[in-house]
Parts: structure tokens; sequence; C-alpha cells
């Protein structure tokens, strides 16, 4: 993907940039409507406000309300107007305010979204996108803090991906725009304020691609979203009583690509998979299965997870005994490493 050209107007772009994720993602949404007339951003309060947490802030000024829409509160209508428009040509990015307002949408995206391609023989594409603030850590109330990607990376016929750094987020809602598949972008809200400098003119990194961003040979974490900054930290914590620790960023969920996973194991011979999400059939659990069956004369001990446990998401204020944190990454590192 060639790097955007800027209108001097919207951003100076300076190579290399220290940009938040929330803005990196504002600027990937506003290169991909420069070079693109058929994106359109659309959702609840994404033009005026500006989205809940800024996101899209300043498009519907630059873009126009022809471009930038905002809409009811009524995520089947929003998914719904975009499959229609994604069929007409269009390339629609809709935004659902908080993850847990994503299930009023999930019949449009399970029987239309995720199916039209293969109902119609490869006829009808569907290119649209479905941004998700996703995950807790952010002390909101109830259905704001949920993780249901492993619902929706069930589902075949549409793929599901998480940026984790301002740079992949940067990128990866550009490349996922320009899929002529329709893509679950899944943003951990709690790292949008996290800065990262981002260099315009670097090649990204293929979009369905894992990446270890963190090398090490004692033991490997794997990990997605908001707990790759959590995995990094207990790396580095651990490598204080000499363990060291490769730590994998999964970043595309559906389809999983496990490659690294498999060859970093077959180095070290222990895995601990860390998600928020409840641990029981999930993403966390099919990593865990492929990797006992690709890599089982490897192991050294069985694949543990850290995720979120099998309740719903608690109050707020005990959200920190629900989340996976460095400690208990760090225990399942240490049980691993004791087997």
């Amino acid at each position: 993907m060639a790097a955007p050209v800027m209108d001097p107007k919207t951003a100076a772009v300076a190579a290399p940039t220290k940009l938040t994720m929330g803005k990196a993602i504002n600027m990937g949404l506003r290169a991909a409507m420069e070079r693109d007339p058929k994106v359109i951003v659309m959702g609840e309060d994404v033009g005026k406000m500006g989205g809940v947490y800024r996101i899209t802030d300043g498009l519907q000024k630059d873009f126009g309300e022809h471009r930038v829409l905002d809409t009811p509160l009524a995520e089947s209508g929003i998914v719904g107007t975009a499959v229609g428009l994604a069929i007409r040509g269009f390339r629609p990015v809709c935004e659902i305010q908080f993850e847990g307002f994503i299930f009023p949408a999930f019949d449009q995206i399970n029987s239309q979204v995720a199916k039209l391609h293969y109902r119609t023989q490869g006829m009808l594409k569907v290119p649209m996108v479905i941004r998700v603030p996703f995950g807790g850590g952010v002390g909101a109330v109830e259905h704001h803090s949920e993780s249901p990607e492993s619902l929706f990376a069930h589902l075949p016929g549409i793929k599901v991906v998480s940026c984790a750094n301002p740079v992949d987020a940067y990128w990866m809602i550009q490349q996922a725009i320009e899929s002529d598949d329709p893509v679950l972008f899944f943003e951990p809200k709690r790292r949008y304020h996290e800065k990262a400098e981002i260099d315009f003119d670097a090649t990204p990194y293929p979009l369905w691609r894992s990446r270890v961003v963190r090398q090490g040979t004692t033991a490997t974490l794997a990990a997605y979203g908001p707990m790759v900054k959590t995995c990094l930290d207990a790396a580095n914590a651990a490598a204080e009583d000499g363990n060291d620790l490769e730590v994998i960023d999964l970043r595309t969920l559906s389809p999983l690509d496990l490659d690294p996973v498999f060859e970093s194991v077959r180095r070290t011979g222990h895995l601990v998979v860390v998600s928020e999400a409840p641990g029981e059939v999930s993403i966390a659990s099919e990593i865990a299965s492929r990797v006992q069956q690709e890599c089982f004369y490897s192991l050294e001990a069985p694949v543990l997870k850290v995720t979120g446990f099998d309740t719903p998401y608690p109050p707020s204020k005990v959200e920190e005994e629900y989340l996976p944190d460095l400690d208990r990454v760090l225990d399942a590192v240490d049980r691993s490493l004791a087997w």
C-alpha cells in the first residue's frame, strides 16, 4: 500500500510522527477516504460529535454529511444499510459505539454480511468494515467492556482482526477497508490513548499475518488487542528473573495465522495464550487445540490459557479482578516452566 497523500489542511505528515491509537485510526480513515470517494463512514454520533471516543473527529467537517453519516440508534439498521451500500459498490465503514451494542446487528452480520458472497457464488462482494471498540479496563458500565470476538471469528465468510498499537491501527484500518471481504475490526479501547511513532512512508505489515513483537527462548506468549501490552510488560518483568519470553501479536483472529506460533513453540516448548475474553469455547481454546495438534512432540508442558472468567463482565469496581494482568500471566509462565 502506498503512503497516503495528505491534504495540508487536515494534517502535516512528518515521518515519523507520534500519535495515539485513536488519532492513528482517525488518520487511517482519513487517508482511505481521500484515496477512494466510495469510502463512507457511518454510525451513532460519528459525525458532528466525532464519536464517543472522538475517533472520527473532524471527518464530517472535511468530507461532508454525505460521506460521514450520523445514524439512528439502531445497530441492525446501520449494518443492514451498509450491506446494501457495499453490494452497490461503496465501501462503508460502520462504527458500533460499544462492543456490547453489536448484538442487535448479529442477525445482519451472520445472515447477510458473512454469507452473501458465498450464497451468490461470488457474484456479490460485501467490502465493508465494522469497527468495534472492545475490552475492559476503562471503568465503564454494563455492556461497555465485553470481548465478543470469538463469536464472530466462528462465522465462516467474515474476517476478524484486532490492532494492538498505533502503528498497526493506522495501517490495518486502511487495509481492512481495501479488502473485498467483510472485516470486523476490533479496537482495544483502553489503548486508545497510548502513543507510538508512525512512519507514513513505511511499508505496512500484511494484514492477515501474526507478528513476533518480542523475541525470546524460554516460553511463548500469544495475545491480541489489549493483552499484547500486558504480555510485553510480563516479558520485561520475567527477564529480571532470567526468563526470556517471546511475545506474538496474533493480529488476525479469523483467519488465524498460527505459523509464527508453531515455529516459536517448537523452539521454546511452552505456550501461554492470553485474552480478555472468557476462555470457554474461545479463540484461546482454538489456539491451544491447534498448537497441541501441530507441536505435540515439541511441547514440554500443556498449553495454558490466561483469560477472562466464564461469567458476565463484572461491575467496573471489580473489573481488575476479572481482567488478566501481569501477575496472572507470570503465574501461568511459572506453572508451565515447572511442569
